[in-house]
């Protein structure tokens, strides 16, 4: 399909605004960085207690949060999302900046959950969060009460099957007692025990992280590494493909759309968590493949034009390549604005970061790395005393 046949427009001519428009906003976003002492980190790269819940049904992210927020106790910024490695998973991250401070958080969340989702009024104990020592307590007068003879060996045996009842056969979450029937040696008496004593609250709490300096800043550093990685293996490629100076363009303007796309995420002050690194990645790849196309289809016309001035050649080839740009461009923006529009807020740095990349990208194959060629062919063939262009290497 082609939307534009044999257009003409004079892209490279047009560069300089686009230009000015990059160096702007790159100086707003760094400035921005400056004023406010760095980038704004979520708790994935600060130091925290991270959270993981199992529920029994689907996680209601929203109320979560809110009962999170309200919690006095609860120092800084709370992160709720869904874990998508598990079904009906959600994790919940505080930020904290001593051990101290996590401590509390860890158990004030436990207690916020147990508030919001549980029967806590009842003076009944939470089998599904309960541990060895606080249903041994529970179940040693109680089993007295109901005339169920039990040692203290006994008792302990039958506590440490019951867990790893719920825990193995049940991913720590039961719905009904009776599910305990199974396990070795429970008779009818004690599951009356456990159903007087106990309830199942729907949730449970299946681990908790703690995350201190030292981790926050090693993700930190992981994070760029595997960006600057990424746009090495890209410049080797494209350097063999074509020529280095192409390569060299290509990650420059990849270089470009990650630092405007970060200074965006500074004004607009929102958070940088391990989904929008994702997201910038999946920008990188995204961007170098559109400037590849219009790359590639510069070498075919060099092959058939060596005589004509390289800007001609350059703008032929992203009219050339227009259809396939609007396109291609077009129909992911729509699918990223609408997942940045009703995405809700777990998705929202990640849609966030695409919506603007693509939107700077997509002008950055043209405005930017065919213009960093053009001048480095301008400047060589000047010092040179060359007038024709200089072909790419083709490579089959």
């Amino acid at each position: 399909m082609e939307l534009f046949k044999n257009t003409n427009y004079d892209f490279l001519g047009k560069k300089w605004p686009f230009i000015i428009a990059s160096l702007v906003l790159t100086a707003a976003g760094f400035i921005s960085i400056g004023a406010k002492g760095g980038l704004k980190y979520g708790i994935d790269f600060k130091e925290g207690v991270m959270m993981t819940v199992k529920f029994a049904y689907s996680p209601p992210l929203d109320k979560i949060r809110a009962a999170m927020s309200a919690s006095p106790k609860i120092k800084g910024e709370v992160s709720v999302q869904n874990e998508t490695s598990a079904t009906n998973t959600v994790e919940i991250g505080t930020e904290a900046q001593t051990e101290g401070q996590m401590n509390v958080n860890r158990q004030d969340m436990a207690d916020v959950l147990a508030a919001t989702f549980g029967q806590g009024a009842s003076g009944k104990l939470d089998f599904n969060n309960a541990g060895h020592d606080a249903l041994a307590e529970r179940l040693r007068d109680a089993l007295a009460r109901h005339n169920v003879a039990a040692s203290e060996q006994d008792l302990q045996n039958l506590v440490t099957a019951l867990l790893a009842t719920r825990d193995r056969e049940h991913s720590g979450l039961i719905a009904n007692f009776n599910e305990l029937s199974p396990t070795p040696g429970i008779n009818a008496g004690i599951i009356n025990t456990l159903q007087e004593e106990c309830y199942l609250a729907p949730f449970h709490i299946a681990g908790v992280e703690m995350v201190g300096p030292k981790v926050g800043a090693e993700l930190r550093t992981h994070a760029v590494l595997a960006t600057l990685y990424a746009l090495a293996g890209m410049l080797a490629y494209i350097a063999f493909r074509f020529e280095w100076i192409y390569g060299l363009g290509a990650v420059i303007a990849c270089f470009h759309d990650t630092i405007i796309t970060i200074g965006l995420f500074s004004l607009f002050n929102k958070d940088i968590t391990m989904t929008v690194i994702a997201a910038l990645l999946t920008l990188v790849g995204y961007s170098m493949n559109d400037t590849i196309v219009i790359f590639d289809r510069i070498r075919e016309n060099l092959k058939i034009s060596r005589r004509e001035p390289l800007e001609s050649v350059m703008n032929r080839a992203v009219n050339q390549t227009l259809s396939r740009t609007v396109m291609t461009s077009g129909l992911t923006f729509l699918t990223v604005i609408a997942l940045f529009l009703f995405g809700g807020p777990v998705l929202n740095g990640f849609s966030f970061a695409l919506v603007c990349g693509i939107l700077v990208g997509t002008y950055s194959s043209v405005f930017i790395a065919s213009p960093i060629v053009l001048f480095w062919h301008g400047w060589a063939d000047r010092r040179g005393g060359r007038s024709a262009p200089v072909a790419v290497k083709a490579v089959k």
